[in-house]
């Protein structure tokens, strides 16, 4: 089968940060990783589709991130309970900066009924695509991360388990959470802020794409090589990964202010 050369621009975290600009350079697919907005308002979703409409891209794939909570229905519902049962807010004052149920989602909704928009919200899946330019697509989306809280959206509580049901016709995933150990160190902590459940699904489905956000101080590109033709027992960034013959491409500590590189 031949192969399509395909340009992809991937985004995540802009947190609905208005001073956010996207480069003005076309391609084939825009991927935004989620965190679209800072508290989940109504308007911060309306300045994160702002952007989205500005990127020269025929298809714009879109994922929540645990900042978009009101996307995540039952933790919307949970927090607004509390919100007028504890803290005495009125129903009326929570309408007006996050909606109802299903608000945020109608926003996407009607974006994608405006075909001149290409913006599709993605919940979590597989899902196939027709590009403008012949290739077919394959993509596995998901939003959820791990939290020692689990208040936020699409979180489960760390230690416990979540099913990535990715599988090997997957060509991109796109996900929030980053896979653990791959450019998810948290500055100032020893601790790493990837799923290792993630992990293991990206270990054996192989995409040939992975893109994520979440841990900011993670942000680059890694090209990575498998050891193997198929995952280990027990899937980890040590035993799965041939680090020696993997590459950092970008990392924020190689980033240098003005320096940004032309697509190719």
């Amino acid at each position: 089968m031949a192969e399509i050369r395909t340009r992809f621009l991937i985004l995540s975290d802009t947190h609905a940060i208005k001073s956010i600009s996207a480069p003005d350079v076309p391609v084939d697919v825009a991927i935004h990783c989620g965190d679209l907005t800072e508290e989940s308002k109504l308007d911060e979703f309306r300045t994160t589709l702002s952007l989205l409409r500005t990127i020269n891209a025929p298809l714009k794939l879109v994922i929540a991130g645990n900042h978009d909570f009101t996307l995540d229905t039952p933790t919307f519902e949970t927090k607004a309970a509390y919100s007028r049962e504890k803290l005495g807010i009125f129903p009326s004052l929570i309408a007006k900066e996050y909606g109802h149920p299903g608000s945020a989602q109608q926003l996407f909704t009607l974006a994608a009924q405006q075909q001149q928009d290409n913006i599709v919200f993605l919940d979590e899946g597989i899902h196939r695509f027709s590009l403008h330019n012949g290739a077919k697509l394959t993509v596995y989306a998901s939003p959820f991360t791990s939290s020692l809280e689990a208040d936020w959206g699409f979180q489960f509580k760390r230690g416990e388990s979540h099913s990535f049901a990715m599988d090997n016709t997957v060509d991109v995933a796109i996900t929030h959470s980053p896979p653990k150990g791959i450019l998810d160190n948290i500055r100032g902590s020893k601790h790493r802020g990837g799923c290792e459940h993630l992990f293991a699904a990206v270990a054996a489905a192989r995409p040939r794409l992975h893109c994520f956000g979440h841990i900011h101080e993670g942000w680059g590109a890694k090209l990575v090589t498998w050891r193997g033709e198929t995952a280990s027992e027990n899937p980890s960034h040590f035993t799965d990964i041939d680090n020696g013959a993997s590459v950092v491409v970008e990392s924020l500590a190689t980033l240098r202010r003005g320096s940004g590189r032309p697509l190719r």
